[in-house]
């Protein structure tokens, strides 16, 4: 890592603009601090104070990269600043970094879901856990975005806000049912893309409709309906599930089919769980903008769970998100994000084959290692 790299890096945050007065608190850069915060948190730092004690720690290494006029700020210092930051601009800068790492390719799935900072309500404030909508780039393994949700509305508010963040084009969007919105299917249509959206009981008539139409093609084996078919068969642990795929595009019947930018297919999902003695099934029904191509319908569907065990698991498991006590101020939202650089970093560091605790604990034992997980993000 040199001077120049993390200046081309903090190029990308030049809209930051530093909350704090001319005064005695400015006597650290910025720029120091937003990339000693980034590089303690890939090291396992979960808190100010221990981005403090990296920093301390690391001091002689920091210096050949870092300018720290005065040294290593205080937690108390730190915590403030990020406090105060804009955590639209921190974004705008995040975003900025990935649209330079990366481009989404034809056919990628992006994954769109929501997940609660537990520990990020501030009693004494009056202010709730914070939410947040973020979506993950399965192929690129990238957050590729993150909007908080409004305390005062949902998902569906905020899930068009991070869509006009991103570089759609010739994506597949997998979305849960919250956002099955008319709206959100033109706006991803719109940006080039496409969308696989899971149906339930909130979008009514269509629902209905569709069910009705897929349980009876269901019970006839699908004769008569002409539709494509994908099955797999997943074992682990003394579980054994089958997955069964169904998806048409014999719609015209559809009476909401002009109602909804792009709708082509509909589709069906039987998931079939042996446990022991017990079996369970379920199915699950989807509109999509795809053609009827079970394998890319399957790909999506399954997809889209990455999102949850590569993303918010790895959060929650290595990063201990759900623990964290970061809170005052845009704090918690900021250290967000900060988490997100982290995590695209040691998921795209490719030369160890070990999970991401392991990476952490190593780049904060080698230098050489750490250099290679900054590597990435000069790309």
């Amino acid at each position: 890592m040199t001077a120049e790299a993390i200046d081309t890096f903090l190029q990308h945050f030049n809209g930051v603009i530093d909350p704090r007065i001319e005064n005695a608190n400015r006597r650290h850069e910025l720029g120091d601090m937003l990339v000693l915060t980034i590089l303690a948190v890939i090291c396992g730092a979960d808190g100010w104070t221990a981005v403090e004690e990296f920093g301390h720690a690391k001091l002689k290494y920091l210096k050949r990269f870092l300018k720290l006029p005065n040294g290593i700020p205080a937690h108390d210092t730190l915590g403030d600043l990020f406090a105060r930051l804009c955590p639209e601009q921190l974004q705008a800068g995040f975003l900025s970094w990935v649209n330079a790492l990366v481009s989404v390719s034809d056919g990628e799935i992006v994954a769109i879901d929501g997940k609660t900072l537990r520990h990020s309500y501030d009693s004494g404030a009056g202010r709730g856990a914070i939410h947040r909508v973020s979506a993950w780039a399965s192929a690129n393994r990238m957050v590729l975005g993150q909007v908080k949700v409004d305390a005062k509305s949902n998902e569906i508010t905020a899930i068009p806000a991070l869509l006009q963040l991103l570089h759609l084009d010739g994506a597949i969007v997998t979305i849960d049912a919250m956002g099955c919105q008319k709206a959100i299917a033109e706006q991803i249509i719109e940006g080039q893309g496409d969308y696989v959206l899971s149906l339930k009981g909130n979008q009514g008539q269509l629902h209905e409709e569709v069910e009705l139409f897929l349980e009876s093609a269901y019970a006839k084996g699908f004769a008569g309906t002409a539709h494509a078919y994908h099955e797999t068969l997943d074992k682990d642990h003394g579980r054994l599930e089958v997955r069964r795929y169904w998806i048409t595009d014999q719609i015209e019947w559809l009476e909401q089919k002009a109602a909804w930018a792009g709708l082509c297919s509909i589709g069906l999902v039987e998931s079939e769980r042996h446990l022991g003695d017990k079996i369970t099934t379920e199915r699950r029904y989807f509109i999509a903008s795809i053609e009827a191509d079970a394998e890319l319908f399957a790909r999506a569907v399954r997809t889209h769970w990455t999102i949850e065990n590569q993303l918010h698991w790895s959060l929650d498991m290595t990063f201990r998100e759900d623990d964290c006590r970061v809170r005052q101020g845009h704090a918690a939202q900021n250290f967000a994000t900060i988490r997100h650089i982290a995590l695209n970093l040691l998921k795209n560091e490719m030369t160890s084959k070990r999970g991401i605790q392991s990476k952490r604990l190593r780049a904060g034992w080698d230098h050489r290692y750490l250099a290679k997980v900054l590597a990435v993000g000069q790309k």
